[in-house]
């Protein structure tokens, strides 16, 4: 990506006006937010399913699910697991009955209660097939709460499956131990998608002839406003120029660059959710 010189900044600044879980608390340093995180059992077994979850129901799998913990993953009646569903927290369960057609838990404890979600939006031109995986489940780990396929003049996907999203969602929250799976949003034009997003959101895009030098310190100033974010990655061919100037106009965006190097859309998507995280985010401890 080319870089030029130029001062950091936000444009549109508002006018003056057992595992053993422990459940993180509020901090403002770096040390304090490492001693409260979780510690995260990733030896059991963790399992989306849809239906609520409460101590003494019943749960039964789908087809797909019984077979991978039965034949994949051997599990037997009275072993355990871990369950949530993206609103009830997680919960110990065990292997009650296993069928041909069936298999079943009973639900224990609540080892984790449901965090509140980052209200980070997530926006990007989608990319073919593999790619789109990867960026979807790199968007989760991230904490995005809102994943928003924007179609722009040169994206060069014209189909979404949605459908494969939503799964790529689920198994990045599985692997991860993530309780809040993001909404998949339809995909939208690129001036539907930004009018969507809504005025009072600070809208960050990424662009390569952007006239930042430093991004942090673009974002750190932004970070004054105190506004809820969006995060938007354009498509291989980078934004028109027509969207590029939508974009300036709104009241709070900021445009920046992502280093000195070339950055793929996927490797993007990465780079500029670990800066908003790291500045405006919830690696801050806030």
């Amino acid at each position: 990506m080319r870089r030029e010189h130029g001062n950091p900044g936000i444009i549109g600044a508002p006018r003056q006006s057992p595992a053993v879980w422990r459940k993180p608390t509020p901090c403002r340093t770096a040390a304090a937010l490492i001693n409260a995180m979780p510690h995260y059992d990733f030896r059991t077994p963790r399992v989306y399913v849809a239906a609520p979850l409460a101590a003494g129901l019943a749960v039964s799998f789908d087809r797909a699910q019984a077979n991978y913990l039965s034949n994949v993953l051997r599990l037997k009646q009275g072993d355990e697991l871990l369950l949530f569903n993206g609103r009830d927290g997680e919960w110990q369960a065990r292997i009650a009955g296993a069928g041909k057609r069936a298999l079943t838990a009973v639900i224990g404890q609540r080892i984790r209660e449901q965090p509140k979600p980052c209200d980070l939006h997530f926006l990007f031109a989608p990319l073919k097939h593999a790619r789109l995986d990867y960026l979807v489940q790199k968007a989760v780990e991230m904490g995005a709460a809102h994943l928003q396929p924007v179609i722009t003049r040169h994206t060069q996907v014209a189909r979404v499956n949605l459908e494969r999203m939503r799964a790529n969602v689920i198994e990045a929250a599985q692997q991860c131990g993530i309780l809040t799976l993001p909404d998949v949003a339809e995909p939208l034009p690129f001036k539907a998608a930004i009018e969507q997003t809504g005025g009072d959101r600070l809208l960050v895009f990424c662009d390569e002839d952007a006239e930042v030098r430093d991004p942090v310190a673009a974002l750190a100033t932004a970070a004054r406003a105190g506004l809820a974010v969006a995060v938007l990655i354009g498509p291989e061919g980078g934004f028109a120029g027509e969207e590029r100037e939508a974009l300036l106009k709104r009241q709070y965006v900021v445009r920046i660059a992502l280093g000195p190097r070339i950055l793929r859309a996927d490797t993007a998507a990465v780079a500029a959710l670990a800066l908003v995280q790291a500045v405006l985010g919830d690696w801050r401890g806030n």
